[in-house]
Formats: C-alpha cells, sequence, structure tokens
C-alpha cells in the first residue's frame, strides 16, 4: 500500500468546520468498573468542550468486552454523570449492539485487500513472541499469513479454521498535529499488521472507535494520553476507509500526591464513592476542571456557567496531574459555605434516618441553625452528619486523650460543675446570656476562659475541636448541655 504520512488538521480547532458546522465530541468508557477520577475528567472535557462550542455532546458505552462488560458498571458511569451534571445530546450507544455495522467495514477492507485473514493461534503467535524477545527484536507479528490469497483463506475458512482479520499497515510515517500536546510523529515500523477482527467475529478496540467515530461524525476526540498509542493505527483506518480523521486532543495523565498511579490506595477513586462520603457534584466538577486545565494562574473557583464559558484546549497542560484530596477537600468545605440551607437538608435527612434519628420530630428552624453551624469547619456533607451526634445521640464516646488532658484535672472538674450548677439555672438561655456566664465563672475564680471552654467542649462533644462553645450550648439546649456535664462528673 502507500507510505503514509498524516498531518492532522493544521488549524485552528475554533475555524474548523465539520459536516453539519458543529462541534461533537463523545465520551467512550467501557463499563468494566466502576466510573474513576481519569475518566470523569475525560468527560467532563468534552462536555465542557461542548457546551462551549454549542456542539454534541454523545455518549458511547464501550462493551465490546463480553467478559468484562457489566450492567453494574453502565449503570454507575451513567449515576455517576448525571450526578456530576455531565448531560448528552445522543445516546448511550452500545458497541455490542453494532457488531453487524463493524463487519461490514471489515469487508470493506478484505474487498479491497486492505485486510486479510490471519489463521495463527494463540499458541502460534506466543511461540513468535518468545522467539523475537530472545532475538532481542519487537515482539511484533511477521506477516505470515500476509500472502494468502483470498481463495486460499476462504477455503480453510470453508473447512471450518477459525481466522481473524489483520489490517496491512501502510508504511513510512504517522504525523499528529494534537492540540494539546503538539505534533507528534510515529515511525510506522514499529507497528504490526493488527487485528481488527478477533477469530470469534468480535471487533477489537483499534477499529470499533474509528467506525463508530466516522458513523456519529466525531470531530474532536479529547482524551486520556494513555491512548496516544493508538491513534497511528486508527489514523490508518481513516485513510483506509476514505474518511477524514477528527482532530485529536490527548490529555496528560492524573497521578497520586507521590507522583504514583492514582489508585484506591490514595483514597476515593471513583465519582460515587465521592458522593456516598458527602462531597457535592458542583466542588468535584471545579477540581476536576483544574487537572490539566487552568484558565490563569490565579482562579481557582469556577461555576458551571463559568466553567463553559471559559474552557478551551489551549489552555490544557501537557504535564500529568497531582489529585491532592486535601485540596479537593478544601474546595468542598468552601462549596459547603455556600449552597442553600435547604439543599443540605435535602442531602443530609437521608443521613440522619440511617443513624436512626427522628427527623420528623426535628424541628426545621432549628435544624438549619445546626447546619450554618456546622458547616462552618465541616468538609463534606457527612462530617456535618456526623457532628448531629453532639446534639442528638443519647450518649457519646469521648476520646481518650481529651478526657484526660482536659476532664481529669480536679481544677476542670470544679469549673464544670459550677457550669453545670449555673447552666441549669440560666434565663433567658441565649448565646449573649452563656457568654456572661463563661466570663463571669473564670472572672471569679481567676482562670483564663481556655481553661473553661476546653473541658466543656470535651463534656459536650467528646473532641477537642468543634463550633464556637457558645453557640455550641446554645444549640444543644440546655437539657441536653446540662447532662452531658453532669454525665463527666459523675464517671470516675
Amino acid at each position: 500500500m502507500d507510505s503514509l504520512f498524516v498531518c492532522v488538521h493544521n488549524y485552528p480547532f475554533e475555524s474548523f468546520y465539520f459536516m453539519e458546522n458543529k462541534v461533537r465530541v463523545r465520551f467512550a468508557p467501557s463499563p468494566t468498573g466502576y466510573l474513576h477520577v481519569g475518566g470523569a475528567r475525560s468527560a467532563l472535557f468534552n462536555w465542557l468542550f461542548a457546551r462551549h462550542h454549542r456542539g454534541i455532546f454523545i455518549l458511547r458505552i464501550e462493551d465490546t468486552d463480553a467478559a468484562r462488560s457489566t450492567e453494574e458498571s453502565t449503570r454507575a458511569i451513567l449515576d455517576s454523570l448525571a450526578w456530576l451534571g455531565l448531560d448528552f445530546d445522543e445516546g448511550p450507544f452500545f458497541q455490542s449492539e453494532r457488531t453487524a455495522l463493524y463487519q461490514k467495514y471489515v469487508q470493506k477492507l478484505l474487498d479491497e485487500n486492505k485486510a486479510y485473514f490471519c489463521f495463527c493461534s494463540p499458541e502460534l503467535l506466543e511461540e513468535k513472541r518468545k522467539k523475537a524477545l530472545a532475538a532481542k527484536l519487537p515482539p511484533k507479528y511477521d506477516g505470515t499469513c500476509a500472502s494468502l490469497t483470498k481463495a486460499e483463506a476462504l477455503t480453510r475458512i470453508d473447512n471450518g479454521e477459525k481466522a481473524a482479520v489483520r489490517f496491512r499497515k501502510l508504511e513510512g510515517f504517522t504525523d499528529i498535529n494534537d492540540l494539546v500536546r503538539g505534533r507528534v510523529t510515529f515511525d510506522n515500523r514499529v507497528l504490526d499488521d493488527f487485528i481488527i477482527l478477533r477469530s470469534d467475529g468480535t471487533p477489537v478496540y483499534n477499529l470499533t472507535v474509528v467506525v463508530d467515530d466516522i458513523e456519529m461524525r466525531i470531530t474532536h476526540v479529547i482524551r486520556g494520553e494513555e491512548h496516544l498509542s493508538n491513534t497511528p493505527r486508527q489514523l490508518m483506518l481513516y485513510q483506509a476507509f476514505g474518511q477524514p480523521a477528527p482532530y485529536f486532543a490527548h490529555v496528560s495523565v492524573i497521578l497520586a500526591p507521590d507522583k504514583t498511579k492514582l489508585s484506591k490506595r490514595h483514597g476515593a477513586a471513583s465519582v460515587l464513592e465521592f458522593r456516598e462520603l458527602g462531597y457535592l457534584p458542583e466542588a468535584l466538577m471545579n477540581y476536576l476542571a483544574l487537572l490539566g486545565w487552568a484558565y490563569d494562574d490565579k482562579t481557582e473557583f469556577f461555576s458551571k456557567e463559568e466553567l463553559i464559558e471559559k474552557f478551551s484546549l489551549d489552555k490544557v497542560s501537557k504535564n500529568p496531574a497531582i489529585f491532592d484530596h486535601n485540596k479537593l477537600s478544601w474546595m468542598n468545605s468552601i462549596y459547603l459555605k455556600r449552597v442553600p440551607l435547604s439543599r443540605l437538608e435535602e442531602l443530609l435527612i437521608p443521613l440522619l434516618k440511617e443513624k436512626g434519628y427522628d427527623i420528623e420530630k426535628i424541628n426545621k428552624t432549628w435544624l438549619h441553625s445546626v447546619i450554618e453551624l456546622e458547616r462552618q469547619r465541616a468538609k463534606t456533607v457527612k462530617d456535618i452528619a456526623t457532628n448531629f451526634d453532639y446534639y442528638l445521640a443519647d450518649k457519646i464516646t469521648i476520646e481518650p486523650e481529651a478526657a484526660k488532658k482536659h476532664l481529669s484535672p480536679a481544677e476542670s472538674r470544679i469549673l464544670l460543675l459550677m457550669l453545670e450548677t449555673e447552666l441549669d439555672k440560666l434565663e433567658p438561655y441565649t448565646i449573649e446570656n452563656i457568654e456572661k456566664l463563661f466570663i463571669k465563672i473564670t472572672t471569679e475564680k481567676g482562670v483564663k476562659l481556655g481553661q473553661l471552654v476546653h473541658p466543656a467542649r470535651v463534656a459536650l462533644t467528646g473532641k477537642t475541636v468543634g463550633p464556637g462553645i457558645y453557640e455550641l450550648l446554645f444549640a444543644m439546649g440546655k437539657e441536653t448541655a446540662v447532662k452531658r456535664i453532669k454525665a463527666v462528673l459523675e464517671s470516675k
């Protein structure tokens, strides 16, 4: 075949008009697991690009690997995209339902002698691979079946032999003008005649992705850099089918803070895990957008509308992005302070019910006041739900170190006894009067305010940190507060 030297669109993507004059992108996950951070970032970049250009965002489920693809994973992907707010305009399309289409394209290549049947068994291929490695050669297919005539191949198939189909690779070089990485050149000599249809009749990734992108009129392929090595093979197929190739933009990998591959050991990795941990979707979207993209060197917070307005591929970095859970938690804490209380109430009620609290008996005004108090320090919705135990639980667990430091000293117990006695008589029970009481007790005893605040906080919550002590006592209510302090004083 002719040599190949492909240069993919040397024009800026803003000027590109394709078919119906509209940008068309796709997110094409394999349903072999949950939607993880890298996949979610790819989906987001495609979605933002489509929305910025008023284009079309397509969802395609690449489920040709029947052994590993599951309905559960497909549902998880759909749930994750819905939770993040990444709506799609077309799809979902399932590759498992399009086998006849792929076979039609394969037949076209066979008819034009751009592909051929391969009868080499897996065992023979493995033997060839070992020999190549032993000879310190690249372990690529040696073209054993490439010279078979169509008649010879069809006779063997009629006799019951199983055959895969291989594409006849093009010679020369493949040159990619990547919208993120710039010009990337591949020497086709390192490639072999790759399989496009397995011997059981199922198509392989490099074929299906090209056929689908042609049929769906995809204009831009935005995906992770791990797919860059597949691009030369895919460009050969575009040329063989006589179809224009889309623009390619390969975004960098996402690494853990220790610069290793992001994995479960670094914390939550899937979108649904973050939902269960109490992160807000808008916070996760904002953070994901910053993994490899930046509008400028100072702006970190963007609404969905601002991301759509400002997103562009020319601001996507080639360098690996670092996923920092602490940074995400900080960002989420800022979002928690901004969202309406009614939204947090809606998210919290199921969590409080799980803890066994009778939500119907809780006064909504009081509920909102506690949410307002607790969200000032919380990193997640789950943190707020956990801290509701201060106010609603019959008993609390006191951290041993906190008890030793703040509840064991005799002076602390004397101060707590005074506080319990005075709180029980305090009327009206207001934040202002609670503050005055603390000042009165510490003044009378000649101690610093912290010497009463810290034991009181531990007695009330079991922890050394929490919201302001006066606001905490007020929200907790006199009866519960007195009961908690009395329980501490009666304990050994």
